[in-house]
């Protein structure tokens, strides 16, 4: 017996169990009566989302999903691997970073060793150094323009496209980490700033479809912060390492790394919230309602202790957009529960409350309002929040936005003789097709 087969007599077994008639259960999980037929008879695939759905409404605490999501999920150490080989090891003193700009908007980063720098011919190397004065004035706020800067930075991030912030971040932590060596006084905070753009750049790295570049600058943070005995942002580095596991789908890898990140209780309650938070998303993806709701409570308590506390003048840690990143990241928890019409209550609450200008944001949480809409049968109300993204959308030409986008246009295609969904399809194809990455 085969996956599939398997999967569809489980269904039967809970639906008839459950006393539901199959026209009855069609209804529940918006999806139609012959294809509930055709996956219980083992003769269509059932997908992750379908599973989500079942699940929720036979109770079935993830175990119907556990039957669909492959086994053997790819682990942190196989992404720090991969990140390796792409990028190459090495230390600050012992590397050159290598940024190139198009005229379109393109970059490319490649770190080197400076004897790969000299292998390149003197011409190479020459052009690669210009020389300068790299001592700051005295009396100038090096550390406080700088905080300003990478909040300005941060801002920008939520407005145009992850590709043309990332260069900019890049040479903003070069800059710092240059700077901190010839500032014995101020060498830590300008350590540690140079440490928050590299991290940065890692989410930027992300956003526009770099998995690898992602870990890499993840990890060349913690380096950094380690090199000034902070090792806290090591515990928020897997934090960030799995929110791409967590858009790879990769529930297990997930919560290994959330959990890690919270090992140690000494650790500023802002990362162990953050990692709770994180945690919940995977048990989410997995299907384990308990588990995600328990974690969402430890965040809740974590990270109204984080704001409670003075602030230490050091940018914040994580979002800067979301007013209660707990309650919204628990409407995106219900919707992977298959919870969808009580997801898009809490969303429609919380993502009201995001400030206009912080348009990442709104994307990233909208899209996610958006299925849960579609989700729950609301095709109409759906489609028009959709529409009212999609300009940002293709702005942004965001990748995790891209995987949401996919997934609106998946759940889309079962209704495909409504007149919000045909006229809204050839939208949805251009901005799929605009976002492709080479």
């Amino acid at each position: 017996m085969n996956g599939v087969e398997a999967f569809g007599i489980e269904l039967r077994r809970r639906r008839i169990a459950a006393d539901f008639s199959l026209a009855r259960f069609a209804g529940q999980v918006h999806y139609s009566k012959g294809h509930l037929s055709k996956v219980e008879n083992g003769l269509a695939r059932p997908t992750e989302d379908f599973a989500r759905r079942c699940d929720a409404c036979l109770g079935a605490g993830g175990e119907l999903l556990a039957l669909v999501r492959p086994r053997g999920a790819r682990r942190a150490e196989a992404a720090e691997s991969s990140a390796a080989s792409a990028f190459g090891a090495g230390e600050d003193d012992a590397e050159v970073w290598l940024m190139g700009l198009g005229p379109d908007g393109e970059s490319g980063f490649q770190p080197v060793g400076r004897r790969d720098v000299l292998v390149m011919g003197m011409a190479a190397a020459t052009a690669l150094s210009i020389p300068g004065r790299v001592r700051p004035a005295h009396g100038g706020d090096v550390v406080g323009l700088s905080r300003s800067a990478f909040d300005h930075t941060r801002r920008l991030g939520q407005t145009v496209s992850a590709s043309l912030v990332f260069p900019v971040v890049v040479s903003q932590a070069q800059m710092l980490r240059v700077l901190a060596r010839s500032s014995p006084h101020a060498r830590t905070e300008l350590t540690l700033l140079a440490a928050r753009n590299a991290e940065y750049a890692g989410w930027m790295a992300q956003e526009s479809g770099d998995d690898n570049a992602a870990l890499w600058w993840t990890r060349k943070a913690v380096r950094m912060a380690a090199g000034v005995g902070r090792h806290d942002l090591a515990a928020y580095a897997l934090v960030r390492e799995a929110l791409v596991t967590l858009y790879q789908g990769d529930a297990a890898a997930t919560i290994d790394l959330a959990r890690q990140a919270q090992r140690d209780p000494q650790l500023p309650p802002r990362i162990l919230g953050l990692a709770a938070q994180r945690e919940a998303q995977g048990h989410a993806l997995a299907g384990a309602y308990d588990e995600c709701m328990h974690a969402l409570d430890r965040a809740a308590d974590l990270l109204a202790l984080a704001a409670a506390q003075p602030r230490d003048g050091e940018p914040v840690i994580g979002t800067t957009t979301v007013s209660d990143p707990v309650a919204i990241v628990t409407g995106w928890c219900l919707h992977d529960l298959g919870h969808s019409r009580r997801a898009a209550e809490v969303l429609d609450r919380e993502v009201a409350k995001i400030a206009p200008d912080a348009i990442r944001a709104r994307v990233r949480f909208g899209l996610r309002q958006a299925l849960a809409h579609a989700a729950s049968g609301e095709i109409d109300h759906a489609c028009a929040l959709v529409e009212e993204l999609l300009e940002s959308v293709a702005a942004l030409d965001s990748a995790t936005a891209l995987a949401d986008v996919q997934r609106l246009s998946a759940t889309m295609r079962r209704w495909p003789g409504h007149p919000a969904v045909r006229r809204l399809t050839p939208e949805l194809t251009a901005a799929m097709s605009g976002s492709q990455r080479g």
